[in-house]
């Protein structure tokens, strides 16, 4: 039985049920209240309750019977009425389940528990459609990145075929450093697929502590580049993945430090707290960037500027894993340029309670 033959019926039983109980109500008052006999001095009025019985009954039947008919005609079309909306939201998500992930419901009319479920359904539909275009963005990048040095270490094989007199040595370096990016963009992309999968175990972590590991680590790098690094800050204790948790903040001050000034350049690491959380600041001089293409950075594949260290250049995925990290963790990544050149990233994560 279809839902809208249900409530027909339930309507249907509800009239018959009042009815019945109405009726009812009135042979009682027959019954017991009306006097059976003479009920007047001048003996010109009788009442025979018997008679009056057997004529309510046929006027009963007949009352019932126009009630049944009324309750499911009018059921019938006022359950067509109030499911309206439930058949364009099955419509909907028919072709969602097609792979038509452009329609919207938009249902129309006040704001019940069917507007709000269509209105939940299209943004459902939107976020949806948002995703599933990024995969693909993310797919199709992907395949250029990893197409790009087996593209380069077969045209360097077959120099190396038609050119026996070439250098040995320089084709195995140019080689190493090929597939050194690869195996970089690889792991890149499976630290990626983690994040987004959220396949990792939570443990207390303090994320200064993980900001001391980051400096240590990457001091030498900085000092190489003529970068100085300032770290300070407070006991900050969160819960998460300690290993993501440190990727995240190793690729925030490893390009903090590659996408920087020339000469004389700073980067400032700061750990602070906030009402129900803990925040991983990173600020660094740099070229002057604008909000529109501060705001794409995070997209994988994406570059604000050109590196000022191109032997330092990564895989385009550093702020992408980054996001993903946070999302993982349930913070917010927040991105700002820096008026005087440079961008300022704030982390921020659940304090552990």
């Amino acid at each position: 039985m279809s839902v809208r033959l249900k409530l027909t019926l339930s309507y249907a039983g509800f009239i018959m049920v009042v009815g019945a109980l109405l009726c009812g109500a009135v042979c009682v008052f027959y019954l017991w209240f009306l006097p059976d006999g003479l009920i007047s001095t001048s003996g010109n009025f009788w009442i025979d309750r018997a008679a009056l019985l057997r004529a309510f009954v046929p006027f009963v039947a007949v009352v019932m019977a126009f009630l049944l008919t009324v309750g499911l005609v009018g059921g019938w079309l006022l359950a067509g009425w109030m499911l309206a909306p439930l058949t364009r939201i099955t419509a909907a998500t028919r072709m969602a389940a097609n792979g038509s992930l452009a329609h919207r419901i938009r249902l129309p009319g006040r704001a019940d528990e069917f507007r709000e479920l269509a209105d939940a359904f299209d943004t459902m539909l939107t976020r949806l459609a948002a995703h599933v275009a990024e995969q693909q963005r993310f797919a199709a990048n992907a395949s250029h990145e990893l197409r790009t040095p087996l593209a380069i270490t077969q045209a360097l094989l077959d120099v190396a075929r038609n050119d026996p007199t070439q250098d040995a040595g320089d084709l195995a370096d140019r080689l190493h450093a090929v597939n050194a990016r690869a195996i970089d963009l690889t792991e890149a992309l499976l630290v990626l697929s983690r994040a987004d999968q959220r396949s990792f175990t939570r443990e207390p972590v303090d994320l200064s502590l993980l900001v001391e590991e980051a400096a240590e680590t990457l001091l030498p790098l900085a000092e190489r580049l003529g970068v100085t690094l300032y770290i300070s800050g407070d006991v900050t204790p969160t819960i998460g993945s300690p290993a993501l948790l440190l990727h995240l903040t190793m690729n925030l001050v490893h390009n903090a430090i590659v996408h920087n000034v020339p000469e004389h350049g700073t980067v400032a690491v700061t750990t602070s707290f906030v009402p129900n959380g803990v925040l991983l600041t990173v600020e660094n001089t740099g070229e002057t960037l604008t909000p529109p293409s501060v705001s794409t950075l995070v997209e994988p594949f994406r570059r604000g500027t050109e590196r000022i260290r191109t032997h330092h250049a990564g895989v385009g995925l550093g702020l992408a894993i980054v996001n993903s990290i946070t999302r993982a963790h349930a913070g917010t990544l927040t991105l700002v340029p820096r008026p005087t050149g440079g961008l300022r990233v704030t982390v921020q994560l659940p304090a552990r309670s």
